[in-house]
């Protein structure tokens, strides 16, 4: 190849990721061709994006950008693949994607600037997604004011429980008395 060609693919891959981060490395290499498209579209759909890469020129591009932690993974055929809201719900697609087809192998990935081989990949996509820890926190945040307010109403509940007793004994006891 080229010096010209090369820094044209440089580029290319360069504008192709973009301000992406995290970013995890299969081979689906051994994927046929219909299987390997329904793959791709079913990515898509979740904003996921696959990308054949010639590993030399992605380490070249991705040690520019600082994650050079991706660099083990990048041996033999690799496909980088990124995208989606957060990088759990990629690992959760990808790892679900493998589960389905047995031919699609996940190397490793790299999430903010750390490396992570196939365990921590798969042990990402068993955790929460970013809606589930923001609905978890804001659980947390109301909480405390949630039992504050139950802990003061409750005397007046009380108070006016024990009130409408006393009126109902009072009525009851009113028309046996005429």
């Amino acid at each position: 190849m080229s010096k010209r060609i090369k820094n044209m693919v440089l580029e290319d891959l360069q504008k192709r990721i973009g301000n992406t981060r995290d970013f995890l490395v299969v081979d689906a290499s051994a994927l046929v061709g219909p299987k390997a498209n329904t793959l791709r579209v079913n990515l898509l759909k979740q904003n996921i994006r696959m990308l054949g890469v010639k590993n030399t020129l992605a380490v070249k591009v991705l040690k520019d950008l600082g994650l050079e932690a991706v660099a083990p993974y990048l041996s033999g055929p690799s496909t980088l693949v990124y995208g989606s809201t957060d990088v759990v719900a990629l690992s959760k697609e990808v790892a679900k994607s493998a589960k389905e087809n047995d031919k699609l192998k996940i190397k490793g990935g790299v999430v903010e600037g750390r490396g992570l081989d196939t365990a921590g990949v798969d042990a990402l996509s068993k955790s929460p997604s970013r809606e589930e820890l923001l609905s978890k926190i804001a659980g947390m945040i109301l909480a405390p004011g949630a039992n504050l307010a139950a802990l003061v109403g409750a005397p007046g509940a009380s108070l006016a429980g024990l009130v409408k007793s006393v009126s109902e004994k009072e009525e009851s006891a009113s028309p046996a008395a005429s």
